[in-house]
């Protein structure tokens, strides 16, 4: 009896796990209820609107309709809106969306590379689109290009060369160095250093000649003290101004050899003449 119970537990489990991931059926459109149009394997021009916590059927339907968008896609955590359904040609069998939804497991939201679509009920009719989706044209895009590659691979190598080498010549407009403004920046760099040198040497120069100018009136200083008996000429262009007090020759009379001052003038002389 135990085994039969363990046995009977293990079957409604599996069918409970498959049932939570199967796609549900399309349903006909109804107004104001959100409904499963199908499982498709792109998101046609629906754009996406991130990821949304927890998603289910219920909120990603929900925000397509707070958007006014009438077509809604759901892929696990990410909800997709839109104005129109998915191109007839991605529909795919619904056991392709087997992708549990992160908030109600029961219903799939999508599932590998594929996409469940819903009619958010604003309303019944809603067009499809006729442009390919980008997740289709890209994958066609790279099985082509995988197919071309793979049938014509000496012609397409030489092809990937040449764009190669197209697109590693540097555009001279944009990504070229500015010629002008190096030019510029150089010629002002010479000039500045120039002037620089300029006021050094004039600097040198004028400090030089005054050298030579002091060491010139150093000289003749000491060429007029040797000319002049020993007296240093002064600082009046060598003119000497000496003090009378300190030469004893000035302290004599202007009239010294003419009138003696040692002889008494005031008697009178008695002089002898020839009668």
């Amino acid at each position: 009896m135990s085994f039969r119970r363990v046995a009977v537990a293990a079957v409604l489990a599996f069918a409970s796990i498959s049932s939570a991931t199967k796609e549900k059926a399309a349903q006909d459109p109804i107004s104001g209820t959100d409904t499963v149009h199908g499982c498709y394997k792109s998101y046609g021009q629906m754009k996406s609107q991130g990821e949304v916590p927890f998603n289910t059927q219920g909120k990603c339907t929900e925000l397509c309709r707070n958007l006014t968008k009438v077509a809604a896609a759901s892929n696990s955590h990410l909800c997709y809106c839109g104005d129109e359904y998915p191109a007839k040609a991605d529909l795919v069998d619904d056991d392709q969306c087997t992708e549990p939804c992160p908030g109600f497991d029961t219903d799939a939201c999508g599932g590998l590379d594929t996409y469940t679509v819903y009619n958010t009920g604003l309303r019944v009719t809603v067009g499809e689109s006729q442009e390919a989706s980008p997740s289709s044209s890209s994958t066609s895009s790279a099985d082509a290009t995988k197919t071309s590659s793979a049938s014509e691979a000496p012609a397409n190598t030489s092809d990937t060369i040449e764009t190669v080498t197209a697109s590693s010549e540097p555009d001279s407009g944009s990504g070229g160095p500015n010629v002008a403004g190096i030019a510029a920046g150089v010629v002002v760099g010479v000039v500045c250093v120039s002037g620089l040198i300029g006021g050094i040497f004039f600097w040198l120069r004028r400090k030089r000649n005054a050298e030579i100018e002091e060491e010139h009136r150093r000289n003749a200083a000491v060429n007029a003290f040797i000319s002049g008996g020993g007296k240093p000429p002064s600082s009046s262009g060598g003119l000497s101004m000496s003090d009378s007090r300190l030469d004893p020759v000035m302290n004599r009379r202007m009239s010294d050899g003419s009138i003696a001052d040692n002889q008494d003038y005031s008697r009178r002389i008695l002089r002898v003449t020839n009668a």
